[in-house]
């Protein structure tokens, strides 16, 4: 885990336990997120790293003597019910002493097989129940309360829970559009008035009452094309029939519209992703930028499912910066232009013409999931601006921002050994709860701006939860969301895995009229903003590593720009259990749901029903359970309580202790079940051993999660192999996460079939 106000002040600010784990791994684990019920008695879940005060490690929110009410239709409801009970100080002193034994032998456990026997037991497999969901506690709902109605916003402080944040206004005036001027020698604006500049003909579109009552009732057509890199492409709109859409072979950079510096310091900042056989009419794009951008500069919505942050991740940042940086660069060259011709126009003359900005004057809101990922994006934008060495531009508190946005390499043990693509997705400083604002004037760049003066504002779900607020709260401020004109949402994937409600709650609260004025000069705001029409000129660009329905509702539900969407639907023709190396059969078994709202409660009963009987027999142990969400962690774990089944349990909230205890249990067959959640794997990837007996409760989220926990089985010695089984439940609901594993012709086959078992063997010579 990165710095946030420096090394010292961060581990000040730690608990004992919280030093611990960040000495062993560098890292931090979502053990410490907040669960709060607010007022209404509306179940709010604030998950985040731990930089929470420690109140939070004072409480637990499982005992053995609780009680969980089993509203099993609302998972709400279900995860609203759990307790919390203050721990005694001996109890607190003991666990301690558990976690720094179970600390110590956790690098070998990992490593080497034989350490399982060493690690300490801790007091017994029930102290699991009070070490979890340590996050019940009130600090969400004080820090959502705290924030500053003006947008200078603040956050968790480690020791003192909310502070204000630091936010630059000194340099206020220089950085303000309403008094400064386009530079003569510049030319900016000059260029930027070329016929078929995007940026122009997309801001200047009037449109007129029956084409947003056509958008808003009538539903989209669509149009599919081939891309070369891209290859299905599917471009839907309501307001003209779409054509399908056709690729550029080759780019001119004059015809792309860009900005005047940009247009010289793009191709030495892209220069890492070309190489040498790129042709030179294509010298400045690689085939996946080029055919992104050209989507991005026709101003459509954009959905493209398979950003990899191993392959084409930072090619794609890079590509949505550019576009981002042109777009407002071009909008504030216009508004110093206007600016002038304002200062030497004749007193009492009015003049429409000036209408160029929002009612507010942050123009693109990026929304990523990790600080890393803000640095970085900082650091391109910089690279962007400086035409050469010797014309540095000005970046206002430059330092400050490396400080708490940067990472120390030394805080990550070099012995911790992850997949490469955890290691990619989990570089650097991966604190989620952050927000700044970027102001940019010609040659100069402001760092941490209030959200008012800011023209960029580079956000988490988490940072940005925190600021909107819930209803009901006197502090809360989405004012600056009200003339956002580009969202770029990179990386959705992993909201997922922290909290997707953030996503939703942002998506609520994003083009709204504001409340308050704010010193705007109406005489110069756009008229599609005074018509509250911003939503239907708002471009949205949507990057996930895969199709999620979650994360295509979002796509098709909340994005209304009149120049349509553009969607990326390739279809996986080999799924990822091609890649299970362990010999082993495959069993999948379809529940029939009536509803996707009843498919949840079909699945729990299908599973006691009909699965979880052939398990119960001794025989059948060393039997791993994985379960995708925590809802139905928590009611399959009840259940097993309820029928005094002899099982263990890992997932998010698990301390550190527990996860040893449980892990060795399951290894000596002293526990027959392991309930296993989706997200503890996300976040730890630890290799589980001695499983024989697989059965996945719902599809995993990521498909390759399926061959990992299924290659998981080679790690058990003493396993063999004509014994092991894998059960998977899945409905016909589950279509894309079904071909993702299995491929699109075996689900295909699988879901018009009659028959509800099909079984596949993997491993055979």
């Amino acid at each position: 885990m990165g710095k946030r106000r420096g090394g010292r002040e961060l581990l000040r600010g730690l608990s004992k336990k919280q030093k611990k784990h960040l000495r062993e791994f560098g890292e931090e684990h979502p053990f410490h997120d907040n669960i709060c019920l607010v007022a209404n008695g509306v179940l709010l879940l604030h998950w985040c790293f731990p930089f929470q005060s420690d109140n939070s490690d004072k409480s637990s929110a499982e005992s053995d003597s609780e009680t969980e009410v089993e509203q099993v239709s609302v998972y709400h409801k279900l995860l609203a019910t759990l307790k919390t009970s203050p721990e005694s100080e001996s109890e607190e002193e003991e666990e301690d002493e558990n976690e720094s034994e179970a600390e110590e032998s956790e690098t070998e456990m990992d490593s080497e097989g034989s350490q399982e026997t060493r690690e300490a037991d801790g007091g017994g497999e029930d102290r699991n129940d009070v070490t979890e969901q340590e996050e019940a506690t009130d600090t969400a709902e004080q820090t959502l309360s705290q924030e500053q109605a003006d947008g200078i916003d603040t956050s968790c402080d480690p020791s003192h829970g909310v502070i204000e944040e630091f936010t630059d206004v000194k340099h206020e005036s220089e950085f303000s559009l309403e008094t400064n001027f386009m530079e003569e020698e510049s030319g900016d604006c000059n260029a930027d008035k070329r016929d078929g500049n995007p940026f122009k003909q997309h801001m200047d579109k009037e449109l007129e009452e029956k084409d947003i009552e056509k958008m808003s009732t009538l539903p989209k057509t669509s149009s599919r094309s081939q891309w070369p890199r891209l290859g299905q492409v599917t471009f839907s709109s309501t307001l003209e029939k779409p054509k399908p859409l056709k690729a550029d072979k080759e780019v001119d950079v004059k015809q792309l519209y860009l900005h005047k510096p940009l247009e010289s310091t793009w191709p030495k900042v892209n220069k890492q992703f070309l190489s040498s056989v790129n042709k030179p009419s294509d010298a400045f794009f690689t085939p996946l930028q080029r055919e992104l951008f050209c989507i991005m500069n026709t101003y459509r919505d954009l959905f493209y499912p398979e950003r990899s942050a191993l392959t084409n991740g930072e090619e794609i940042r890079h590509a949505y910066c550019l576009h981002a940086l042109n777009h407002v660069l071009k909008a504030n060259s216009q508004v110093l232009s206007n600016n002038a011709r304002k200062r030497n126009q004749k007193p009492g003359t009015d003049n429409d013409d000036h209408r160029d900005q929002g009612l507010t004057r942050p123009k693109v809101l990026m929304i990523v999931p990790f600080r890393e990922c803000a640095l970085r994006i900082v650091h391109i934008f910089i690279s962007l601006l400086e035409v050469n060495d010797k014309r540095k531009i000005d970046v206002s508190n430059k330092k400050r921002f490396k400080g708490e946005f940067g990472s120390d390499p030394e805080e990550k043990p070099p012995n911790l050994k992850r997949p490469e693509d955890y290691e990619a997705v989990f570089a650097g400083n991966i604190d989620d709860h952050f927000r700044i604002g970027v102001a940019i004037l010609q040659k100069s760049m402001r760092l941490y701006a209030p959200f008012y003066s800011s023209d960029i504002i580079i956000a988490s779900p988490l940072g940005m939860r925190t600021v909107i607020g819930a209803e009901g709260e006197k502090k809360r401020d989405f004012d600056f969301l009200s003339s956002i004109e580009i969202l770029i949402i990179d990386q959705a994937d992993i909201y997922l895995m922290q909290n997707w409600e953030h996503v939703l709650h942002l998506m609520k609260h994003i083009n709204l009229l504001p409340l308050d004025s704010h010193g705007v000069d109406f005489s110069r705001v756009r008229m599609l903003n005074l018509n509250n029409w911003c939503k239907y000129y708002r471009q949205t660009l949507l990057f996930s590593a895969l199709q999620d329905p979650q994360v295509n509702s979002v796509f098709n539900k909340h994005c209304f720009n009149y120049m349509g969407q553009v969607a990326i639907r390739n279809i996986p023709l080999s799924g990822s259990i091609s890649h299970v190396v362990v010999q082993l059969p495959h069993v999948f078994r379809r529940l029939e749901a009536e509803s996707l709202t009843s498919v949840i409660d079909t699945r729990f009963q299908f599973f006691i029903d009909k699965v979880l009987p052939e398990y119960r027999d001794a025989i059948m142990s060393h039997t791993l359970i994985y379960v995708p969400s925590y809802f139905d962690y928590v009611r399959l774990r009840n259940y097993f309580k309820k029928e005094e089944l002899n099982f263990t349990h890992i997932c998010e909230y698990t301390k550190k202790a527990g996860v040893c205890r449980a892990r060795r249990f399951f290894l000596k067959g002293e526990k027959q079940f392991l309930l296993f959640t989706e997200r503890f794997h996300f976040y730890k990837r630890y290799t589980i051993k001695g499983i024989r007996n697989l059965i996945f409760y719902e599809l995993p989220t990521y498909s390759h999660f399926y061959s990992e926990i299924c290659n998981m089985m080679k790690a058990t010695d003493n396993g063999v192999d004509a014994t092991w089984t894998c059960t998977v439940l899945y409905s016909k609901y589950d279509a894309q996460k079904l071909a993702a594993v299995v491929g699109i012709e075996r689900a295909a086959q699988m879901l018009q079939s009659k028959k509800n078992v099909h079984l596949f063997v993997t491993g055979e010579s």
